[in-house]
């Protein structure tokens, strides 16, 4: 069985693949402390949810925006797995050229979502990731990554508002009831949803205008159900979609 592993800044997603099916997945705050044993004993406890345990994991991979955790997780490979963990970064295989001015700056959860969105979508795509920052990786039809946009995410911009402003309170980000709010938490709520929505809908325009109006478009992050329903650009939604991305990159260097 495979373990796949994203480690984000906010959040870490991992799940467990038999072949290509998943088996299953979950979420958890990522905490750039943790220690190997702490990685372990959750991993443990997660895995033991599903009846799985540690004996059933026979290789990993993962991909990680915190560079510190990398250490870590290799640590669980070798301490609880029994096997090297492959790290995503330079030097395995992808499928992917990658056309930006510095390849090594480019984010590892970014590369793994090119792959599995040009592996899915099978030619030019734009994929949009909601997470501590929203992406916008522009993939070519011939599967090159062409470079992205990155602007702040949705709970980045909650924080500054109500830190800067202290009569503001932090809201939920769920579908708000209109457009129009009837409270500050609502009118909050409804600017922070739509206007990312539009945002989402002007960048993807303009990339379409640049790349070809051919290009589909494919969300993912934790937040995309949050925004997509407002959108009018985004063509399919794929919570999955990393998790799968490390699944493809992982068979591509067996």
């Amino acid at each position: 069985m495979l373990l796949v592993v994203d480690v984000g800044n906010t959040q870490t997603h991992f799940g467990t693949f038999d072949g290509e099916r998943l088996v299953e997945h979950w979420r958890y705050s990522t905490v750039r402390e943790e220690t190997a044993d702490e990685l372990g004993a959750k991993l443990l406890a997660l895995l033991a949810l599903r009846g799985q345990q540690f004996g059933d994991v026979d290789q990993s991979i993962v991909s990680s925006t915190v560079p510190r955790l990398n250490q870590e997780w290799l640590e669980v490979g070798r301490r609880y797995l029994g096997h090297e963990t492959m790290i995503v970064g330079t030097g395995l295989k992808t499928g992917i050229p990658i056309r930006i001015d510095n390849p090594r700056e480019l984010g590892a959860d970014r590369l793994v979502n090119a792959v599995a969105g040009y592996a899915r979508l099978g030619g030019p795509c734009i994929v949009v990731d909601f997470g501590t920052a929203i992406t916008y990786d522009v993939v070519s039809a011939e599967g090159e990554l062409l470079g992205a946009l990155i602007s702040p995410g949705m709970e980045i911009a909650l924080d500054a508002l109500t830190e800067r402003a202290a009569k503001l309170p932090k809201v939920e980000l769920v579908e708000p009831r209109g457009v129009i709010g009837k409270s500050t938490v609502e009118s909050i709520r409804a600017g922070v949803v739509y206007g990312y929505a539009g945002q989402v809908d002007g960048i993807v325009r303009r990339l379409r205008a640049e790349i070809g109006d051919e290009a589909e478009t494919i969300a993912t992050g934790g937040l995309a159900h949050v925004v997509v329903p407002f959108t009018e650009t985004i063509d399919h939604v794929d919570d999955l979609l990393t998790l799968t991305g490390l699944r493809l990159i992982h068979e591509r260097n067996r």
